[in-house]
């Protein structure tokens, strides 16, 4: 693995240092994963459920007090609000990030994982629908690196063994080839030496002026539906 710091083209680079607003939002983010385990998980009785929701109650108060038009969302970078390695999104696990550049002409990108009982699907494994979207960011990642990143045109998981709960599972994608606007990507990923599943993924290069389609056209200041 390089030391140097992983740095993406495209809507994978950061161009500006995390402000002090930034560093509360991952401290937010941290207690929220920290409640939707421990919420997911408890034994609790009734009514330090129904304490537990009038606590969370008065958070979303709080968060609302001084709400104004706009988006926290869509003013953050991707990085930080990827639903897998976003440190803002509390959403994400979130995946480690790392880059490889020994492997072909442009290097490889590592996801390290572990996966906890929200995200589970056979008992004491992890669902094979976050198995394929975490392909798909690694592999989102690992075509970025082309310098010319598109969208997910095809992709194609061959799952090879369950992968478990509570265990360190390393994702790892890289650039097989390009054929014009198509880039095709491979990845695998691993608990230890054990093969838990395989992929193969297509994307379709877009110029800058359809990326900025995307951004301009996206409303992430909507109010959800009460």
């Amino acid at each position: 693995m390089s030391n140097e710091p992983v740095s993406f083209p495209s809507f994978h680079e950061r161009a500006n240092e995390l402000s002090a607003s930034d560093h509360a939002r991952i401290r937010l983010a941290e207690r929220m994963r920290e409640l939707i385990y421990t919420s997911f998980m408890s034994t609790a009785k009734d009514s330090a459920v129904d304490a537990a929701i009038a606590e969370v109650e008065r958070a979303i108060d709080h968060l609302s007090a001084d709400d104004v038009p706009g988006s926290a969302a869509a003013e953050s970078h991707f990085s930080d609000r990827s639903p897998f390695y976003g440190l803002m999104n509390p959403l994400s696990m979130p995946m480690e990030m790392g880059r490889d550049e020994s492997v072909g002409e442009f290097g490889a990108i590592t996801g390290n994982v572990v996966f906890t009982e929200p995200y589970e699907g056979p008992p004491g494994h992890c669902h094979g629908g976050f198995i394929a979207a975490a392909f798909d960011e690694v592999l989102g990642m690992a075509q970025s690196l082309t310098g010319r990143p598109g969208m997910t045109g095809k992709l194609s998981i061959t799952y090879r063994s369950p992968t478990p709960l509570h265990t360190n599972i390393m994702f790892r994608g890289w650039v097989e080839r390009i054929d014009g606007r198509k880039i095709f990507t491979k990845g695998t990923a691993h608990n230890g030496d054990t093969l838990c599943a395989e992929a193969e993924v297509l994307f379709l290069s877009m110029p800058p002026e359809m990326m900025d389609m995307l951004r301009k056209g996206r409303d992430l200041s909507a109010k959800p539906p009460q």
